[in-house]
């Protein structure tokens, strides 16, 4: 096997910023979702995608996912560092306004 871009992928904390490293596709999305959420409590949070490598259309479940979870913990919850994979995911499926995405983010263009 040749995997130059062996990345793993997980999911963890650093203060009220929870950082997604490494590819997020069908093959690990449940998992991710489900490490994710137990990092969840009612602190605003944010989640930093800068890590991430690369991505599939099940990506947007995640953080749709994500985003019902958190109703239950806290009321803040905000993406930054979108890749632009992502970014065309979420015009391409049409989830641009259920998706809050921090003004500030240092990848992407698209502001909320």
């Amino acid at each position: 096997m040749n995997n130059l871009n062996a990345v793993p992928s997980i999911v963890f904390r650093d203060d009220d910023t929870i950082i997604v490293q490494g590819p997020v596709t069908i093959d690990n999305v449940v998992k991710l979702t489900q490490d994710g959420i137990a990092l969840f409590d009612d602190h605003p949070l944010t989640i930093d995608l800068d890590k991430v490598t690369e991505v599939d259309s099940t990506i947007i479940s995640m953080l749709l996912e994500w985003l019902r979870a958190a109703r239950k913990h806290t009321d803040s919850l905000q993406f930054i560092n979108m890749p632009e994979s992502l970014n065309s995911l979420i015009q391409l499926y049409d989830v641009v306004e259920l998706i809050p995405v921090s003004i500030n983010q240092t990848t992407s263009k698209r502001a909320i």
